[in-house]
């Protein structure tokens, strides 16, 4: 069997959690990181998983309160202070 010999730095939440399973399955440390590095192998290798479309609702928010076929006018709409005195009038701002 060839096998492949090298020195691998591993961050610190990686070690402690290493740490943590060769303890909890009872295994060497070159045993749980073949076995890690295949499963992470694996699941790169594997295709996506089909996912369900999304899907966006449509909903009728009915006439614009406004002509939106100006973005220049609408944009100077929004920057007046009174604009939403304008759209509704009854709030005191």
């Amino acid at each position: 069997m060839n096998t492949m010999r090298t020195t691998v730095t591993f961050d610190h939440d990686v070690a402690v959690r290493l740490k943590r399973l060769r303890k909890e399955r009872d295994l060497g440390l070159k045993e749980l990181i073949n076995e890690a590095v295949r499963q992470g192998l694996d699941a790169i290798e594997a295709p996506p998983k089909p996912r369900k479309p999304f899907v966006t609702r449509a909903f009728d928010l009915g006439e614009p309160l406004m002509n939106l076929d100006n973005v220049g006018e609408v944009l100077e709409l929004l920057d007046e202070e009174d604009f939403r005195k304008k759209l509704n009038p009854r709030d005191p701002g």
